[in-house]
């Protein structure tokens, strides 16, 4: 069985035992997370979320994303501007899907 979760503003489709990167969670490696906002639970699709549906899953570890290079450049001008950004991740492991 397999549900849409939406955390960090994105919607990702997930099933038991499957690792997905996520924007960042508030806690440490080994706690376990409980996603509410389950759009869809199998062929049950939420208005705009399934009631009483619940994903839980466990924190594999804290990182961070690839860098981004951020360059801006106006011709002739001189004006030049470099930024670098890397985006704070949690991996996580769905532990259990509940309809």
């Amino acid at each position: 069985m397999f549900a849409v979760i939406k955390t960090g503003g994105k919607q990702y489709k997930v099933t038991k035992d499957s690792v997905i990167i996520v924007e960042k969670l508030a806690g440490e490696a080994g706690s376990t997370v409980e996603f509410e906002e389950v759009l869809m639970v199998g062929d049950k699709i939420g208005t705009p979320t399934v009631k009483g549906a619940k994903v839980s899953g466990e924190i594999v570890k804290q990182t961070r994303g690839e860098k981004v290079i951020i360059f801006k450049k106006i011709r002739r001008h001189g004006y030049r501007r470099k930024k670098g950004h890397k985006q704070d991740l949690t991996v996580v492991k769905i532990t259990d899907v509940k309809a």
